[in-house]
């Protein structure tokens, strides 16, 4: 396997496929100008990277790199962590739950109420900043370059287009009145208008695997993986802020806390958990977790950040405050993308190397059920109503549209090759603060 710079890639089996392009085999070399220059140390040293060659933390000499490929490399397993595979839950039956877990802390609100982050998520009503806009899943294709959209009135493809190389997510603009493309290898965004479904423009931005934006809405949070670093912008004219460094290699999913000031992302390739202090823009903490961490979600009241371990094949639950993990719970081979029902109960997690969904119950932090659905099924979406989840199969090229009432599919949609980060936009909430639609 040819590489440009010296990348101790281990290359593993499907078992273990990570959250990159959808080839099992390949790491290509591309062209990538250079970053942003003003760089933000981590304040943390970093450990030696399993694929090592990187340099300084965020920085990354421009010209011919190689690119960490997340369907092949693997971070070498924490010592005395248990990796191996599991037997997997049988289709839509109760799952034992596990030695019982610590409580959750207790956070109100100013006004004494108990906080929870999904309170303006859990009506079907919709801000009437995006009231009149056509419903629509927003499929990017990843290997073929390519978005397509489909109408759930009917089930079926009304458009494709082709934006840039290997489009990973549709990220929703904060405001509601834009979407983006993360276009990673073509260094670009495509900007989509969501009333017409259309693309209208493309804005320069290297490496974006995934966008994401602080809850007050004044940054937005470029994941630059193979930069190894997370590039700030003004979202309102993409204009450059500076860049945190991020010593873990794999940066890719994250999620805010109740307060909005923390930033934390898994570091796929590491193993890790990170925690960005976003008013500094500084790295001040992580969380050991081993493995291939995949999405993070926060628990409605905010004091507990569940981490999918796609090598582990179930979720790490991890304190925010003390940055350690408290509980691990089994769901499946490849536990990969996570997504909150509607009145904020349950946490759907897609098992992509077995085709199934565990269903998770906030309130006891137990496996409550699994569902087969076949597929390989990565990124999750659900209906403004809560009663049906959109999850593109990555391997099939495909959307699946499953029942959240029994975890019946009643319609499978093909899209294109290396079907990721679907978006089913609008969505209830205020505001989006990234990846595929995660609302507050």
């Amino acid at each position: 396997m040819r590489r440009v710079a010296t990348i101790g890639l281990v290359v593993i089996g499907v078992a273990l496929a990570g959250c990159g392009a959808a080839t099992l085999t390949e790491s290509t070399a591309v062209q990538v100008p250079a970053g942003p220059q003003a760089i933000v140390r981590a304040s943390l040293a970093p450990p030696q990277l399993a694929y090592g060659g990187l340099g300084r933390a965020g920085g990354l000499a421009p010209g011919q790199v190689a690119v960490p490929d997340g369907e092949t490399a693997v971070a070498a397993p924490a010592p005395g962590r248990d990796l191996g595979p599991s037997p997997s839950p049988s289709p839509a039956t109760l799952v034992p739950a596990g030695p019982a877990l610590p409580a959750a802390r207790s956070q109100t609100t100013a006004g004494g109420g108990p906080v929870n982050i999904y309170a303006h998520t859990m009506s079907p009503q919709l801000s009437p900043v995006v009231a009149d806009v056509p419903l629509r899943a927003y499929v990017p294709n990843s290997d073929a370059g390519t978005v397509s959209v489909i109408d759930p009135a009917t089930m079926k493809v009304i458009d494709k287009f082709t934006v840039g190389v290997r489009p990973h997510h549709v990220t929703p603009s904060w405001d509601l009145t834009k979407l983006y493309v993360n276009n990673t290898e073509s260094n670009s965004l495509t900007e989509i208008d969501p009333r017409t479904g259309r693309p209208t423009r493309t804005i320069p931005i290297t490496d974006p695997y995934n966008l994401y934006f602080t809850p007050d809405g004044t940054k937005a949070i470029v994941v630059a993986e193979r930069f190894q670093r997370l590039d700030i912008y003004n979202p309102a004219d993409w204009s450059f802020i500076r860049s945190v460094g991020i010593p873990w290699a794999g940066v890719d999913h994250a999620d805010f806390s109740a307060d909005g000031r923390y930033f934390f992302a898994s570091c796929e390739f590491s193993g890790q958990v990170v925690k960005v202090d976003m008013e500094t823009m500084t790295v001040v903490g992580r969380a050991d977790v081993g493995s291939l961490p995949i999405d993070v979600k926060f628990s409605p009241d905010g004091t507990v950040l569940y981490v999918a371990n796609q090598g582990r094949n179930g979720v790490s639950l991890v304190d925010p405050d003390t940055m350690t993990e408290i509980g691990f719970l089994r769901t499946g081979a490849g536990a990969h993308g996570l997504n909150v029902s509607r009145d904020a109960a349950t946490l759907f997690v897609s098992n992509r190397m077995e085709g199934t969904i565990s269903v998770i119950d906030f309130a006891t932090r137990s496996v409550r059920q699994t569902w087969k659905v076949g597929g390989s099924p990565d990124m999750i979406q659900i209906s403004a109503d809560g009663s049906q989840l959109w999850v593109s199969n990555r391997f099939q090229g495909s959307v699946s549209v499953i029942n959240t009432a029994d975890g019946r599919v009643v319609s499978t949609i093909a899209t294109g090759a290396g079907a990721h980060g679907v978006s089913l936009f609008p969505q209830p909430g205020r505001y989006n603060i990234g990846h595929n639609g995660v609302y507050r």
